[in-house]
């Protein structure tokens, strides 16, 4: 997983091709592979793990410890 910093109101844009050069957030590396982000919308300031494995069934691109079992 990939620990980050949110803050709250703020939309984040959660890759999950695996593609991005600025993991875990989506610089837009996924253009014609029929993938895309993850949006994951912050309510409150303080820590998320984002998904590293790009396996997580989480709608929002949290880590869901899919890759414990991968």
């Amino acid at each position: 997983p990939y620990p980050m910093q949110v803050e709250a109101g703020k939309e984040y844009h959660v890759c999950m091709c695996g593609k991005s050069q600025n993991q875990p957030l989506c610089d837009g590396s996924h253009a014609g592979s029929g993938l895309g982000p993850r949006i994951f919308k912050a309510t409150e300031d303080g820590f998320i793990a984002f998904c590293g494995c790009k396996h997580s069934n989480d709608e929002t691109g949290k880590c869901d410890g899919t890759h414990s079992t991968l």
